[in-house]
This record gives C-alpha cells, structure tokens and sequence, in this order.
C-alpha cells in the first residue's frame, strides 16, 4: 500500500514537474523572440532589467534549471533534490511575487521613468553627429516608423530638426514633408503595457503550476522520509 501511495506521487511529481520545465523553456523561447523582434530597448535604458523580454528569459532560466531538479529528483526519488527544489521554487515564487507587488506599488513612478528615458533618447539622437549613438538613431526611426509618430509628445520635440522617419509618406520624396503630429509616448505605453500584460498571464499560469509542484513535492518527500525510502 506504501510502495503503491509513493509510486503514484512519484509519477505525478515527476509529470508536474516536466510539465513545468516544458513552459519554461518554451517562456524562455518566448522571451527570447520578443528580444530579436522588439527593437526598443535602447531607448528606455532605467528599467531595462524589468523589460518584458528580459523579464521571461531571466525567470523561465531559473524556472528550467529549477525544475529539470525537481524532474530528476523525482524520477530518483532523491529527498536532497527534493527539498532542493522545494526551497528553490518557494524563493523563486517569492521573487515573482515581490516584482509584482513593486509594479503595483511604483507604477506610477515607472511612467515617469519611461517619458523621461525617451525624452534623453530623443536629445542624444538630435545632438548627435553622422555615425554617432547610430544603434539609438536606428531604433528611434523604427519606433517612429512602426508606431507613425513624431518625438515624445510631437514633432516640436525635434525642434525644427526633425528625422524623416516622421514623414506621413513612404517613401517620402517632397521637399517640405509632412508628419505625423502624435507624439510616441502614448503608442509606447500602450504597447509596453499589452506586453506586461501578455508577460503577467505567462507569469500567472507559471506561479499556479509552480505553486502544484510544490503542493505535491512536500508529501513525497514527508512519505520517503518516513519510510527511509529514496536517496538522501
């Protein structure tokens, strides 16, 4: 009867974590598209770290190493990776929740941040010569380009010296070009903010299948411990 309860743990122990390792490594492939595909990273440069993309990466790293842990420790029945596991994902769930609690809590002080940082990013590319900051020049056109914006808040922001990235027409061949008059600060925030909001339904549906690994890692460990069965 023992032998048969520590078997059937074992095997979901052993499914939930695989299950878990699989949507990490396919957040951290997620992740890693969104970095080859959204080239804007260079112009909000405070909170880099909490970038979307960095964001999946960093967290379905972790996660994976975590959980391919969790895996082997199962299919062993070893009690040290158990408990490992166990340690490691409740601080990794911890992390997710303290990052998520300073979102709600700074989000205002954020937005700040983020007008602020495209405001730098658009004096260093006007005040910038041929060939220099030309990574920042190239991602700001793209923005402008992508979003059909002009500067921060509008064209003035370029002060009479305005790219042709602004231009309405494409291509734009005319001597006196006309331009889009919205500013991208509202385009990039709203996009910034469909990306959190697509990064915090992955994180959610991690943290609940986190959360199961972790409910049904405890027993096992408590039945092989008190049996004196697996590893140590």
């Amino acid at each position: 009867m023992v032998t048969s309860c520590v078997n059937c743990l074992k095997s979901m122990v052993t499914m939930l974590h695989f299950l878990c390792w699989l949507c990490a490594a396919f957040v951290v492939a997620f992740g890693e598209f969104m970095m080859m595909k959204s080239k804007f990273m260079s112009l909000v440069t405070t909170f880099w770290p909490i970038y979307p993309a960095n964001t999946l990466v960093v967290t379905g790293t972790i996660c994976t190493c975590v959980c391919y842990l969790g895996v082997v420790g199962g299919l062993k029945e070893n009690r040290c990776m158990l408990i490992t596991f166990y340690t490691m994902m409740f601080f990794l769930m911890g992390v997710e929740l303290a990052m998520a609690c300073v979102f709600f809590i700074y989000n205002r002080e954020i937005d700040t941040y983020f007008e602020r940082d495209l405001l730098q990013s658009l004096e260093s590319y006007r005040t910038s010569g041929p060939g220099v900051n030309q990574t920042l020049k190239d991602e700001f056109d793209a923005v402008q380009h992508v979003f059909r914006c002009c500067g921060v808040h509008g064209e003035a922001d370029w002060k009479g010296n305005v790219p042709i990235s602004c231009c309405i027409l494409d291509p734009c061949t005319t001597e006196h070009r006309p331009n889009w008059e919205e500013g991208c600060l509202d385009k990039l925030r709203d996009w910034f903010a469909s990306n959190y909001l697509s990064t915090g339904a992955g994180v959610v549906s991690m943290f609940i299948l986190q959360f199961l690994c972790l409910c049904i890692t405890l027993p096992l460990f408590c039945c092989l411990s008190r049996r004196r069965l697996g590893y140590q």
